[in-house]
């Protein structure tokens, strides 16, 4: 048991000594409540004073008894003082204390709900695109492993409704259930959506069939690792090319080549504009490969007179810095337009 809650039971139980021990001098003495109260406290301190009053046969028996229960109670308080002061309890208590203030601050962030051989992963490649996540662990071992490289973090059961809520989820984005046990899964998923019915949730699924609970349950996808290992090592005998230039292109952030997706914004300059009018192929030196719209219909390698709508996301291949050049200038576009459809209805009023 955790030596907080330890400590917890044991005031606990000498605040109900000190309430049994008033009472009883109360019942067997007939004396006042702060006369007892007195009496009460002074025994279980074993300060040595007087009695308050001469005490009867039945007084001393009681007093006796309450003597002994007293001192186990207390030295099991200062055992568990110790215990949190010198084995680094302390010192544990007031990181959580700071750990749960981050995540308390949390918005628009990700919840990962296991850290296993999938989960370390996917906190792996968070980390290195800068996200926001908090991750829900209920291993010890796991939880050890969490503390270690620095992972913001909570220890407990994410199937319960107040651990999701700890972790944030009525600001979260999404959630990423990747637990070992597909009913577990199922009942993170059922969780999560009756808690934010606008989340995005990623779930695993191992046996064959619990895909289809899993999107009952309200996932937006499900991802299967056996399902997509396979195919990955079939198509590597089959497709060995083709496979090599997808690892090259969603590989590693430092990559040579990379694919990306970049979301239009409202009012942006390039509302309007075709793919050639755009300039993105000439002047940055990116290929759009797709175009997701936004009513989720994909269009692959569009041609040069797609016209390029609000929302739309683009799937770009190119290098890096190609690609961090295009994401400013989509940004800035889209700034650049606020900017001026603000000037023009200040002008306009």
């Amino acid at each position: 048991m955790d030596p907080v809650r330890h400590l917890k039971i044991s005031f606990f139980v000498l605040l109900m000594l000190i309430s049994g021990g008033t009472f009883g001098y109360m019942s067997i003495e007939g004396w006042r409540m702060l006369d007892a109260a007195y009496m009460t406290v002074i025994t279980l301190g074993t300060v040595g004073f007087k009695e308050v009053h001469d005490l009867s046969d039945g007084g001393k028996v009681f007093t006796m008894g309450l003597i002994v229960v007293g001192v186990s109670v207390l030295g099991y308080i200062v055992g568990s003082l110790a215990q949190i002061m010198f084995e680094g309890q302390f010192q544990r208590i007031m990181g959580r204390k700071k750990v749960e203030k981050q995540i308390s601050s949390l918005s628009g962030h990700y919840i990962i709900c296991g850290f296993g051989r999938i989960g370390s992963l996917i906190c792996k490649e968070f980390k290195a695109s800068g996200l926001k996540f908090v991750i829900i662990e209920k291993s010890v071992e796991a939880a050890e492993r969490l503390s270690e490289d620095g992972y913001l973090f909570m220890k407990g059961d994410a199937t319960l409704d107040e651990t999701l809520l700890k972790a944030g989820i009525s600001r979260a984005k999404g959630l990423i259930s990747v637990v070992t046990s597909d009913t577990e899964n199922v009942y993170i998923t059922l969780t999560a959506r009756g808690l934010n019915p606008d989340l995005y949730i990623m779930a695993r699924s191992g046996e064959e069939g619990s895909d289809i609970k899993l999107k009952r349950a309200g996932a937006n996808k499900v991802v299967s690792p056996y399902t997509i290992g396979g195919n990955r090592m079939a198509q590597s005998i089959l497709r060995p090319n083709v496979v090599d230039f997808i690892e090259l292109a969603i590989g590693g952030e430092h990559a040579e080549l990379q694919m990306e997706e970049i979301v239009i914004p409202a009012h942006s300059a390039f509302v309007g504009e075709t793919l050639v009018s755009s300039g993105f192929r000439k002047e940055i030196g990116v290929i759009i490969v797709g175009i997701k719209k936004s009513h989720g219909k994909m269009v692959f390698n569009p041609h040069s007179q797609t016209k390029i709508e609000e929302h739309d996301t683009l799937i770009v291949l190119g290098d890096p810095d190609s690609i961090n050049k295009l994401e400013d200038l989509v940004v800035r576009a889209a700034t650049d337009e606020v900017i001026k459809k603000h000037r023009k209805d200040h002008h306009g009023k």
